[in-house]
């Protein structure tokens, strides 16, 4: 090929560099080439061949390849070895379509000796479509020697180094919150996650939680998701939020003084200041006492890098078992983990009112159970079903 007489199209180009790489076995020359240079390893992040390739891998392919590119014009050999993810949610889920059978207690009845076969027989149902993308980019990995993550080499490897971490004395029980599918009982990796999103409508909703030790006086606190008040620890408040105490039908409310207008209306009757210091000094009682493995009836404030005033009360709901911040703040205040749901993401039989209910479904019954307790409060100084309800709902939207 000489620019005197180039192809007329961009395909034919394309075709022909391609052609003349293969003939001429330019990726093998370029390993030879560098033989006994400074070593530059790269192990391709396995693509999952039971799914079809994208348009966004082109673009992350073209990065990987350029930096392997670079190595190798700074005087390395690279060694570029492909490789093949074969376990994680897109194989299981395609093998539960081939089977007819859906979730993590069928795939048990089935016997998972059954399902892990059908697995490893369409692991590779796209390999030719992979190969032929990073050919038709230009993306230069060696195929004939891949590795497989489902193969005794590869399992062994994890094995030896999880063996070594252990040795090494860095090897510890403890949580991390994750995205989690209750029909597959497992955690999800962000990729997985990444596959679909649907979108829903979640209920806000501000609660009162009294002060102890100061009858009139709450703390109104803001969150999206009802059903974590049962596993309720703490409220998070912003050390650099203004803070304010409202009059409000003779209850004093502690709020964000940019958010008084919006709860509060234009004519809100603000008493005094809050500082962040007396915020620490607080204790609160819970808005719910449903958990027997929580019984705790009162919390505290904490203070929170996390928390603005730009929406909700400028004070948030914390259960560290049901977000990544929570958790973080839970970890740096030493707040407990409470999490009555198990594996199917239902609520433990012996939660009290919303046992054995899903977690979302669970808040109708939540914000339906603070209403009703917040006008038997007003009736009554005893509250029914021996549940210790502390709050009312102030605000629904």
């Amino acid at each position: 090929m000489s620019y005197r007489n180039l192809p007329d199209s961009v395909t034919e180009l394309e075709e022909e560099v391609l052609g003349l790489w293969e003939d001429e076995q330019t990726f093998r020359l370029t390993l030879e080439e560098r033989e006994g240079s400074p070593e530059f390893v790269f192990y391709e992040g396995p693509p999952t061949a039971n799914g079809r390739p994208g348009v966004h891998h082109v673009m992350s392919r073209t990065i990987k390849d350029a930096i392997a590119r670079y190595r190798v014009m700074t005087g390395h050999h690279v060694t570029r070895i492909a490789g093949w993810d074969t376990h994680g949610l897109p194989v299981e889920i395609e093998a539960e379509k081939i089977l007819g059978i859906s979730g993590k207690p069928e795939i048990e009845r089935l016997g998972i000796a059954e399902f892990n076969a059908v697995c490893r027989e369409n692991l590779f149902t796209y390999k030719e479509d992979w190969e032929r993308l990073s050919q038709r980019i230009g993306y230069w990995l060696d195929y004939e020697r891949p590795y497989i993550t489902c193969s005794p080499d590869y399992v062994e490897s994890v094995w030896w180094a999880v063996g070594e971490i252990h040795d090494r004395g860095l090897l510890y029980l403890g949580y991390k919150v994750l995205p989690y599918c209750p029909r597959c009982g497992t955690g999800l990796s962000s990729h997985e996650v990444a596959q679909g999103y649907a979108d829903r409508t979640d209920p806000s909703i501000t609660v009162r939680f009294p002060v102890v030790g100061d009858p009139g006086r709450y703390l109104l606190v803001w969150t999206t998701t009802p059903w974590t008040l049962i596993s309720n620890v703490a409220v998070a408040f912003g050390e650099s939020v203004d803070y304010v105490e409202v009059e409000h039908e003779g209850g004093r409310y502690i709020v964000a003084r940019s958010r008084v207008k919006s709860h509060f209306g234009e004519d809100a009757n603000i008493s005094a200041g809050v500082s962040a210091s007396e915020l620490a000094s607080l204790e609160y009682e819970r808005p719910l006492s449903l958990a027997p493995s929580y019984p705790a009836k009162t919390g505290k404030p904490v203070a929170a890098s996390f928390v603005s005033d730009a929406d909700g009360t400028g004070l948030v709901h914390i259960a560290p078992a049901f977000g990544a911040d929570d958790f973080s703040l839970g970890r740096e205040a030493g707040l407990p983990v409470v999490r009555p749901v198990d594996d199917s993401g239902r609520f433990e039989p012996d939660v009290d009112v919303v046992g054995g209910i899903a977690v979302k479904e669970a808040d109708p019954v939540v914000v339906r159970l603070l209403v009703v307790v917040a006008v038997s409060l007003l009736l009554s100084a005893r509250v029914r079903r021996n549940v210790a309800v502390a709050g009312c709902i102030v605000e629904k939207a």
